[in-house]
């Protein structure tokens, strides 16, 4: 066995546990933008709130005059996704998902997560207005508030928890962003994807080639971004469709792959700036007696509730079950049936994604609703497994 394979797990390992640290800070930070957003929102400077968020910037050529709120969720989270792509390609390469008997359980698990959670909201919604495409509102699990919670509950769990809850978040983001590019292409402009189809092409080329510097790709990278978000498919898939073209495997003598060198770089600006930007604008939502009572009376936003709560444990923990039952996977090591419970109630950690699809799926009074569900659904599983992951988090310190 040569020196650099037996440096890649060491290497996998050591980028995981920062990854873990930059999304746990992420997390926090992400916790309180999303409180300021709610204060805001619900304070006498609400109305500063909504002009702040619907005021209008940028060009109209290209259809580029947005407004704050869809520049950070057309522009902010290009660059979360960028990273999510980074991180998946670095996964699928050299990571947990490159190896079959580590990949099948948390691939599985993900899929689990998502088909059943989308069903539980098309049972619950099922013939409600805007369920055509709201059902994809629960698929997707938060994956910085999600690793938060477990750095702050479960420091004695296993390693192979963590590597499972990311390797499930990541396969996660992948199933979001299909979802995304499928439901939410509108419009399509064959000009403009053909543009971006030659951006990325050349994009390719260049790391092909071993191209370094910046002066290419960044101008590269906004040409990819303006021609997707112009033909009509929902801006965030050109970062993932960066992120997944960046080479992973570092040359012989080259300290760093250029996808770790970008995650370097980026990754505390996606964590700390970009998605609690995007919270601000997204999470500021009409709290009363009156927009709790619709939440909880009525059907679209049961649904995601349903969805996000019941779904999503059912879903992991019932494919993770039957993965191991049928011998397709092997239980992470160290970890028993209800430590995998307690990490499928994070995966009702919604948030950023989720609210996203909310934004996209739903107009104006509905979207609020939808939101709000999914706000109240990710504090409710984060709580619920939080307490779990404690009592199992002191059962693992005794056994230690």
């Amino acid at each position: 066995m040569t020196a650099a394979r037996l440096r890649r797990p060491a290497q996998a390992v050591s980028e995981f546990a920062r990854y873990l640290r930059t999304e746990t800070t992420g997390g926090i930070i992400l916790l309180v933008a999303t409180a300021i957003a709610l204060l805001w929102a619900n304070s006498p400077l609400k109305d500063s709130y909504h002009a702040l968020r619907d005021f209008r910037v940028g060009p109209e050529f290209l259809h580029l005059n947005l407004s704050i709120g869809d520049w950070a969720k057309d522009g902010l989270l290009a660059l979360f996704f960028f990273v999510a792509g980074l991180e998946l390609k670095r996964e699928l390469v050299i990571g947990e998902l490159s190896r079959f008997k580590q990949a099948v359980l948390p691939v599985v698990a993900a899929i689990g997560g998502m088909v059943v959670p989308a069903v539980v909201a098309l049972t619950i919604g099922w013939g409600t207005p805007g369920m055509d495409k709201a059902w994809a509102i629960p698929v997707a699990t938060d994956i910085a508030f999600a690793l938060g919670v477990l750095a702050l509950t479960a420091s004695n769990l296993p390693s192979s928890a963590r590597v499972f809850l990311l390797s499930l978040a990541v396969v996660d983001d992948l199933g979001a962003i299909i979802v995304i590019a499928v439901l939410f292409t509108t419009g399509f402009n064959l000009t403009a994807a053909a543009v971006a189809v030659a951006a990325l092409a050349l994009y390719a080329w260049l790391q092909h080639k071993r191209v370094r510097t910046a002066w290419l790709y960044v101008p590269l990278a906004l040409i990819t971004w303006v021609a997707v978000h112009t033909a009509g498919i929902h801006a965030t898939i050109a970062g993932v469709a960066l992120g997944l073209l960046t080479r992973v495997r570092p040359d012989e003598g080259e300290a760093e792959a250029p996808a770790l060198r970008l995650e370097h770089r980026l990754q505390p600006w996606s964590a700390a700036v970009a998605v609690p930007v995007f919270a601000l604008f997204a999470a500021g939502i009409t709290v009363n007696a009156d927009a709790l009572s619709a939440v909880f009376t009525t059907a679209l936003p049961l649904a995601v509730l349903g969805g996000l709560l019941a779904g999503k444990v059912v879903g992991i923990l019932g494919a993770s079950m039957a993965a191991v039952r049928f011998g397709l996977a092997e239980k992470p090591r160290g970890m028993g049936w209800r430590d995998l419970g307690a990490l499928s109630l994070l995966g009702g950690v919604g948030f950023t994604v989720s609210l996203l699809i909310a934004e996209l799926a739903l107009p104006g009074e509905t979207s609020e609703l939808a939101k709000a569900a999914v706000l109240i659904a990710s504090a409710i599983a984060s709580l619920a497994a939080a307490t779990l992951l404690l009592r199992r988090n002191r059962v693992h310190a005794n056994t230690d």
